[in-house]
Order: C-alpha cells, then sequence, then structure tokens
C-alpha cells in the first residue's frame, strides 16, 4: 500500500512495511481512501495539496476550457542519473536502474519526481535543469514527499539498508537549500518515534498536524506541522484505526460482534467530544468507516451504505445496489460532496446518499485508482486524470491514453490531451492543431504519443498552469501553454 493539498483536509500517510515500501498517502486538497485492502480501509495515497473556498470559482469554471485546450508537450526530465549533481557514490545497486516515476510534487518553480526505486530528484522550472537529488546517504531509499507549506520546505519519508528497510525515518528541507543544491542541509524528524511496521507517519496539511503511530509501544502521537513539536499522545491497544477531518479525529476501536465503539476528538488537543457505539450486522465485514464532519459513512459487506448524524443519531440508509462498495473515495470538503472510484469510472455524492454526477468521457487508464495519476484543482472545481483515449483515438495512436480535465459538479469534459490535438512546441511545427512556432527544446526526445503512455504520476502546478507527468520510463514531461 502506498499513502496529496491546499482547502480540504490533506492528509499524508506513510505506512512502514515489512519491505520498507511505502503506506498509503492522500495528495493536496482531497482525502482518498482505499476500501479494498482489509477492514482498516487504509488510506491509499498521500497527496499535499490543501483544497480552499474562492470567490473567482464561476469564473475560473468558464476558463477552464481555454487555460488547458492550447497545452503541448514543452519539456522532458529524466529521473535516472544516478551519478548526477550531488549524487552520493555508491548508491544501492537498485538505485541505479530506471524506474517509473511514483510520485510528483512542485513547489517555488521546482519540479520533484520519485521513482519506484527509491531515487528522487529536483528539476528546476527556471533553468530546466536538475538541481540535486534527494538521496544524501547511499543506502537511503525515499518513499515518499510531502511539501509543509508553513515553512516552506520539503519533508521526505525514507527508509535505508543498514536498517533493513524497516523503519520509515522523516527529514525537512528548506526549499531555498534544495534550490542551491545542499539537499544535506536539512534536519531529522521525529527522531523520538520508532516507525517500524506497523508503524506510520500521516501528514495533515489542513489541520496543520503530524499524526504518528508508534507499533512497538501503541502509541499515537500529534505534532504541530509548523514547528513539530509534540502536542499530544494517544496510548490504547484497543485503536484499530484513526481518521483525521477538519477539527477532528474519530477513533476507531476493535469490535465486538455486534457494535464497534467510536470515539472523537479535537485534535487541536485530544478533548474528547463524543463516545458512542455503530450497531453492526454480526459476522459481516466493515468495508469502510469514515467521517466526514458530522456525518459518519458505514459500509458493511453485502449491505445498505449507512450515513450517521453524529448530532442527533438520525441515520439514513442508500441501497447496495445504488451505491456498491467503490475501490477508493475522495472528500471535497468545501462543496459537502465525495467522490467514489470503481471500475474505472468516477462519480460525485452527495450526504443524502443522492448521485450528483457521473462523469462523461472520463474512464480512468489505471484499475486501480492510483491517486498519483488524478489531481483535484484547490477550487474542487476540475478533476484531471490519466484516462483511457476513446475508441478514435486509441486507433490512431495505439497504446497512447490521454489527461483528461472534467468538471467535477457537470461531469463534462472541458478539455483533454492527447495526441491528436497536441503537439510539441518545435522550431517550425506543422500540425494542423495549433500554430506554435517556438525555440525548439533539445530536451524533448519523446513525440506526444510517447509521453502519454504508460503515465504513472501526475500533477498540476497551478500557478504556473502546467502539467506534469511521469511514465514508467523515469522521464518527466510538461505540459504547458
Amino acid at each position: 500500500m502506498e499513502g496529496r493539498r491546499r482547502g480540504g483536509w490533506c492528509g499524508r500517510r506513510i505506512v512502514a512495511t515489512r519491505r520498507g515500501t511505502s503506506g498509503a498517502t492522500v495528495s493536496n486538497g482531497f482525502r482518498l481512501n482505499s476500501t479494498t485492502s482489509n477492514d482498516d480501509s487504509v488510506v491509499k495515497k498521500l497527496f499535499g495539496r490543501e483544497i480552499c473556498s474562492k470567490p473567482h470559482r464561476a469564473f475560473a469554471a468558464t476558463t477552464a476550457s481555454h487555460r488547458f485546450r492550447t497545452m503541448r508537450l514543452t519539456q522532458q526530465y529524466d529521473t535516472h542519473d544516478p551519478k548526477g549533481p550531488s549524487s552520493p557514490s555508491p548508491l544501492l545497486p537498485f538505485l541505479m536502474k530506471r524506474t517509473k516515476v511514483v510520485e510528483i510534487v512542485a513547489a517555488k518553480d521546482i519540479v520533484f519526481a520519485l521513482a519506484h526505486s527509491g531515487l528522487c530528484a529536483a528539476f528546476s522550472r527556471e533553468t530546466n535543469e536538475r538541481i540535486c537529488l534527494l538521496n544524501v546517504c547511499p543506502d537511503e531509499v525515499i518513499r515518499s514527499l510531502f511539501y509543509n507549506k508553513n515553512n516552506d520546505s520539503l519533508i521526505t519519508v525514507s527508509v535505508y539498508a543498514s536498517e533493513s528497510f524497516s523503519s520509515l525515518k522523516c527529514r525537512s528541507t528548506r526549499i531555498e537549500y534544495i534550490r542551491r543544491a545542499k539537499p544535506d542541509a536539512g534536519f531529522p524528524l521525529f527522531q523520538s518515534e520508532s516507525l517500524k511496521w506497523p508503524g506510520f507517519v500521516e501528514f495533515d496539511d489542513v489541520n496543520g498536524k503530524v499524526l504518528t503511530y508508534s507499533a512497538q509501544d501503541s502509541i499515537y502521537k500529534v505534532f504541530d506541522l509548523k514547528n513539530y513539536t509534540m502536542l499530544y499522545s494517544i496510548s490504547d491497544r484497543n485503536v484499530q484505526e484513526i481518521k483525521i477531518s477538519p477539527g477532528i479525529m474519530l477513533l476507531i476501536f476493535n469490535r465486538t460482534s455486534g457494535y464497534i465503539p467510536l470515539k472523537i476528538i479535537s485534535i487541536e488537543d485530544g478533548t474528547v467530544l463524543k463516545t458512542f457505539n455503530h450497531l453492526l450486522h454480526r459476522n459481516k465485514k466493515v468495508d469502510f468507516i469514515e467521517q466526514f464532519n458530522e456525518k459518519l459513512l458505514v459500509k458493511q459487506e453485502n449491505e445498505n451504505l449507512q450515513i450517521l448524524d453524529v448530532r442527533n443519531a438520525e441515520l439514513m440508509e442508500v441501497s447496495k445496489t445504488e451505491f456498491m462498495t467503490p475501490s477508493a473515495f475522495i472528500f471535497l470538503y468545501e462543496n459537502q460532496l465525495f467522490l467514489t472510484f470503481r471500475n474505472r469510472t468516477v462519480a460525485v455524492w452527495n450526504f443524502r446518499g443522492e448521485l450528483v454526477t457521473s462523469f462523461e468521457d472520463h474512464l480512468l487508464w489505471h484499475p486501480d485508482c492510483n491517486t498519483n495519476n488524478i489531481y483535484i484543482t484547490s477550487d474542487q472545481d476540475l478533476i484531471i486524470s490519466y484516462c483511457k483515449a476513446d475508441s478514435e483515438d486509441q486507433w490512431m495512436e495505439g497504446n497512447a491514453g490521454s489527461i483528461n480535465i472534467s468538471n467535477i459538479l457537470t461531469g463534462k469534459c472541458v478539455a483533454k490531451i492527447n495526441a491528436a490535438n497536441t503537439c510539441t512546441k518545435v522550431d517550425e511545427c506543422s500540425c494542423t492543431a495549433c500554430s506554435c512556432k517556438q525555440t525548439h527544446s533539445s530536451q524533448i526526445r519523446s513525440s506526444v504519443a510517447e509521453a502519454l503512455e504508460d503515465i504513472t504520476a501526475l500533477f498540476y502546478d497551478e500557478d504556473r498552469n502546467e502539467i506534469y507527468t511521469g511514465n514508467r520510463h523515469g522521464l518527466v514531461h510538461v505540459w504547458s501553454n
């Protein structure tokens, strides 16, 4: 399992595993939860983009198609360079292999690309050059990234060969140091915590908190994301899972045969706000339990979805034939909605259990709903995903997919980046889809169709209005106007 943002709840959880691979992640602006692994409903992948409401939302919606329709392939970066600037030597053998890009984060005109091998590279959008590698130790394998806007730093979560890749280690490095190619100028975080499997660290951008779990002594701790000071701890071996929402945390305890004990606490100081039990159908596994402000969502295997208002105990149910257990879902706190992902399709629901939107022309490429290939804008009006090309495009371009931009509230596809309507910026572009005549970038070696094949990571920089994609070859492509 593995673990992205600005405005809604943003948590990013990285779980230590026996092999040292990463745990779940949530990205900047939404919360993604997996419902496929086990009863714990571990968060699938972390992002780092906080969602917030903005007064110009209506105007932004009307200009969305204009922002994306002229995007073209403009630059290519390569993460595979073990002997690049500031690279330690010798690196672990598998770090020197070319592997897919699994995560992309952009901050302050720097693009960070993490490869599956654990190698992480930083590229400058100003100079279009590799700045440095973030692996500061020869045996370091980086597993996840988190941009902390509170102090303009990048947090890397790593495992080390010297510790048999079994324990997570966190490091904070200011963006300015990375810009100067000094990734070793950072400092370690949470050194007092034992984050061995099944321990984890979770970054909550919206509440400005960090949650750690030490499996060694079964203690959860909450830290301030601004200065990393410890605020309080939760010591209870019966706590099975903790879910974070704006201002609160839901503690899920070990279930009994007929019910599951729950507790809601303040995320600021750990004060208990409400304690209650939720009745369950005996001998049926729990697909997921989620908290959304005052709403509690509970789904058991082959049972109706239950939506409980924890303030007044009002309970409503949605038929299991209407709401089938999704592989994952995302909460949109500003819009009071949530997205579900099932069989490569996306749908929008409200908390009355009503289907709000079904998306047209938005069939996801990856069946496992990897959030590295999904981005939701900070206004929560658009979803950007790597999708299957339609039949006509597929016939034209073989294995190339497309980058689809859809309106979340209407389900309409407002723009699409595919090989049929996109070209590369070159000296004399003969593409009939545009009239670009710009300086050729010698860095671009992939064709548009090749760049749209096997995309494994996607990130949208809203400040620069650029989309960054990574593929299975370890290449990062820049799509811009």
